[in-house]
């Protein structure tokens, strides 16, 4: 069994006692589950499994890949294959856990089957949340501290809570790497969060993001909103592939992006960006600017469920034509007319 270590007030935030809370080292859910593997493109329904080794000696859970649709003639995320609520999210059955905001510091830890009320912040490595939920009134719902590595988020839903935030009533990272190595994130149930999945470096894969809620933040401003955002200088590669990326977030209440890849910090390097299903924002694509490199745009579906462009103004902006390295093909409007990004916004 995986163990994990707290603070001493993380069990039972609100005065409640857990069965399994009092105790400094604990045990997170039932034994280890096997994880995954990251990238493999989902569908099917839930609890899906075949024989396999996983992460723990285990059978691999896996979803059954539905036939491939049409892609041509199929108008929603769901119809067209991409993830969606019920191809996302926990597999089996939660416990709740009012933790608040727990601390994490025990290496390899576990949870899971978790129905947690409060957050998770990681000082540790090699975490795993797989088939959890966390309903959060924090900043963040899990968030990976500089100077750790390994975290893997899986089959979990991860939603906030609007008005109770800690940005002026808002909550801005459903899951936030401040670590300078590659996290996964794979078939997950995100919503109300600003900047749902916020990294510059990891592995995104069959997540299902929608319902980002608007709100005006701390400095007295509509908070800019994306369901991917990155913010450029990434240490390793991003890959954001086969996913529901949704931001019904209006532009004047701050909708940004679906993907908005950004160089606040630095060049917008190394990432690719496939096969994922994109809706939103004032343009669904934020290409990385003139100083973006290795980028990779292939095979998106840029629907028009919000806007005719797919984003307000189009589907991408800021797109390098000449960065070394950067490929864009086969991306399409959901209508099947073919996508060609401006050399410009």
């Amino acid at each position: 069994m995986a163990l994990i270590a707290l603070t001493a007030s993380a069990c039972g935030g609100a005065g409640s006692q857990d069965a399994d809370c009092g105790a400094t080292t604990q045990v997170c859910g039932s034994a280890a589950p096997a994880v995954p593997g990251g990238g493999a493109n989902g569908g099917g329904a839930k609890g899906a499994a075949t024989s396999g080794d996983g992460a723990s000696g285990g059978p691999t859970p896996s979803r059954t890949p539905p036939s491939p649709p049409d892609l041509a003639t199929c108008h929603t995320a769901s119809d067209c294959g991409f993830p969606d609520a019920d191809s996302t999210g926990p597999r089996i059955g939660l416990k709740p856990h009012r933790t608040g905001a727990l601390t994490i510091t025990k290496d390899g830890t576990v949870i899971r089957g978790w129905d947690i009320t409060g957050s998770l912040d990681i000082y540790a490595d090699n975490v795993t949340v797989i088939d959890s939920k966390v309903t959060s009134t924090n900043w963040w719902g899990i968030n990976l501290r500089a100077g750790f590595h390994g975290l893997r988020v899986l089959y979990s839903t991860i939603t906030g809570v609007p008005g109770k935030g800690q940005d002026n009533g808002g909550e801005d990272y459903a899951v936030s790497n401040m670590g300078g190595s590659s996290v996964e994130v794979g078939f997950c149930d995100i919503s109300v969060f600003s900047d749902a999945l916020s990294m510059g470096q990891g592995n995104l894969h069959d997540n299902y993001v929608h319902g980002i809620v608007p709100f005006v933040d701390q400095a007295g401003e509509w908070a800019h909103t994306d369901a991917v955002i990155s913010d450029g200088a990434g240490s390793d590669k991003l890959v954001i592939r086969h996913n529901t990326l949704l931001n019904p977030a209006s532009v004047p209440r701050g909708g940004t992006a679906a993907i908005g890849l950004y160089a606040d910090t630095g060049a917008v390097l190394n990432t690719v960006v496939d096969d994922n299903w994109l809706a939103g924002g004032a343009y669904a694509l934020y290409g990385g600017g003139d100083g973006a490199n290795g980028i990779q745009v292939t095979n998106n579906v840029f629907s028009t469920e919000y806007y005719p462009g797919s984003g307000l103004y189009g589907p991408v902006a800021h797109w390098n034509t000449k960065g070394a390295g950067n490929v864009w093909r086969g991306n399409r409007m959901s209508d099947g007319k073919p996508v060609n990004p401006p050399a410009k916004p």
